[in-house]
């Protein structure tokens, strides 16, 4: 006879245990995972918090509310700018990048993986023996310290009493801020390496125009109207603020660009050349370094001007090809015709609908179109997207410059590239795919300003003309950027003097005097400064017709341009490699 009965408990739990062996290497893989992302992102997040809280004024651009990201001591103050800090950057660099090494980076999530690439090959640049500080200008007539930081100032939002008061501070720490630059240029000039004469009376220009009214300066009245709106502030606190703040102007912003003004005045007739970066000391391995640091470009600089080159006959014999089919087309782009909309409103509206085709949908945002104040409109670009905090997405400011005259199809197309589907659309975009934090660090200039170039193809196209004529004025808008690209190359590679220079312009039939010294200069101040707007939209032709030929029949631009969105601001061997394996 035989007894059928549940086998005794302990078999069970033997199986159980089994069962729970035979799983332990997996839990074991699944728990070093989460821990090795748990550890990187809490050290991403660690270098984020140091290097934002060194500046007020990048901190308060970066995030709106410090304190929601654990950052609760920060410098009130523009920060400090000492020679010695150099050194101990390196030092910084090559902890971090040891430090990220040992992250093992098969465990880190696609996230992690991602912008462990773009920190990596960010510190490996800025390490290269090429990176020479000597060679480093802060101050430009257009993108200098001295230019930029009136307009930052002037945009800074009072969301709180603290942010007044940080404001204050930081407009009280200009002096010592200015000081800095002018000991750096010191240095610069006892080591060769001061700007031009012809550098210098710009910058001192740009300078006296600030401050040729100190009783009416226009940061004063801003800052008056900013500060009615911040209705939690009693009328004494306001009136206080307001005084303090008009002397402030008065007592320290002033007086720091009269020094600056002064320093440069006694430093000119040091500079050793006019021209490019090449004839300096390592000036050509420096413009390799910034053809990889600012633009995120690490092919070579003449693999970079052929393909501006190859660029430049295709563009030619196209723009050849549509006016020798329609004769009507070169008088119709001269003549401007525009029967569209002027109001930069509806057309950042009609933009918005018409990128839908192209472009996957955006999150929904809010914008405020602004104008450059006059005092600044002679040295500021024709318009600005100014970068909203990653924690509101909010203010959205795009700026016009009156004294550009925009209209038509020009102030259509510098609309998509500031705002849809240009720098505010990408912005917004990135945003929301809630990136590690250390993303937002890193400027990545070559995609940005790339994308939003790059768009600018499209936009020509959503302007409602003849396709045949927006097609030409996409054309020329590339040519003269080409040009501008290959100028940037050859003055700052290969020692291009001015007549040079004017020689190759006059090729194109720019044959103004006055006008190619102008090119000549702007291009001598701010080397691969063209190379980021138009290599970088190259870049994304390029990375898009490469997915167009390994893909073929199953290419979809939309989907596309969304992996572009996704992987954000990094350099192009980096977005290459995740668009593509993607």
């Amino acid at each position: 006879m035989h007894f059928h009965s549940k086998p005794p408990r302990r078999f069970l739990f033997g199986a159980s245990l089994l069962l729970a062996l035979l799983l332990l290497p997996v839990l074991f893989l699944a728990g070093k995972k989460i821990l090795t992302n748990y550890r990187f992102t809490r050290y991403t997040d660690q270098i984020f918090s140091q290097d934002i809280s060194q500046n007020a004024l990048n901190l308060h651009y970066t995030v709106a509310d410090p304190e929601a990201c654990g950052i609760t001591e920060y410098s009130a103050g523009l920060g400090s700018f000492d020679t010695a800090q150099v050194t101990a950057g390196y030092v910084t660099a090559e902890n971090r990048l040891k430090k990220l090494k040992s992250f093992s980076y098969e465990d880190l999530s696609t996230q992690n993986r991602l912008a462990c690439d773009v920190v990596t090959l960010a510190l490996e640049t800025d390490l290269l023996p090429s990176n020479n500080y000597l060679l480093e200008e802060m101050l430009s007539p257009s993108l200098g310290t001295q230019a930029q930081l009136p307009i930052l100032l002037a945009e800074y939002t009072f969301r709180r009493e603290k942010d007044v008061q940080d404001y204050l501070k930081l407009i009280a720490s200009v002096g010592d801020y200015f000081q800095g630059i002018i000991t750096f240029e010191t240095v610069k000039s006892r080591e060769g390496t001061f700007m031009s004469d012809a550098t210098a009376d710009r910058v001192i220009s740009q300078c006296q125009t600030f401050i040729r009214n100190p009783d009416s300066n226009y940061l004063d009245s801003i800052f008056r109207e900013k500060i009615q709106e911040l209705s939690t502030l009693s009328k004494e606190k306001r009136e206080a603020y307001q005084t303090l703040h008009s002397r402030l102007i008065r007592e320290v912003v002033i007086p720091a660009y009269q020094a600056l003004i002064d320093g440069l005045q006694e430093l000119k007739g040091t500079g050793k050349q006019a021209g490019g970066l090449c004839s300096l000391p390592g000036g050509k391995e420096y413009y390799e370094y910034l053809v990889k640091s600012n633009c995120g470009l690490y092919d070579s600089v003449p693999a970079i001007q052929q393909r501006l080159l190859r660029q430049l006959q295709e563009d030619v014999v196209e723009s050849s090809r549509l006016m020798g089919e329609d004769s009507s087309l070169a008088q119709q782009y001269a003549s401007g015709a525009w029967s569209g909309s002027n109001d930069p409103e509806e057309i950042l509206d009609t933009l918005r609908q018409k990128i839908s085709d192209d472009f996957p949908e955006a999150p929904s945002v809010s914008w405020e179109i602004k104008y450059v104040h006059p005092d600044l409109e002679e040295y500021l670009s024709p318009a600005f997207y100014l970068t909203p905090p990653v924690d509101t997405l909010s203010p959205n400011a795009i700026y016009i410059n009156s004294h550009s005259r925009m209209e038509g199809s020009q102030l259509f197309t510098t609309l998509a590239h500031e705002g849809f589907p240009g720098h505010l659309y990408q912005t917004v975009f990135f945003a929301s795919t809630d990136p590690p934090r250390i993303r937002h660090l890193l400027g990545m200039g070559g995609y940005v300003e790339g994308w939003a170039t790059y768009v600018e193809s499209y936009a020509y196209g959503y302007t409602g003309q003849d396709d045949r004529l927006s097609r030409l004025q996409w054309l020329n808008r590339s040519l003269n950027l080409c040009i501008y690209s290959l100028l940037d190359t050859g003055i700052h590679y290969d020692g291009w003097s001015p007549a040079k220079a004017a020689g190759f312009l006059e090729g194109f039939g720019i044959s103004d005097p006055d006008a190619m010294e102008e090119i000549y200069q702007v291009i001598v101040e701010d080397p691969t400064n063209y190379l980021k707007y138009y290599m970088g939209c190259l870049s994304f032709m390029d990375l898009r017709e490469k997915c167009r030929e390994e893909q073929g029949d199953a290419f979809d631009l939309k989907d596309f341009h969304r992996k572009v969105l996704e992987t954000g601001p990094c350099q192009f061997p980096v977005l290459e490699k995740y668009v593509t394996e993607g």
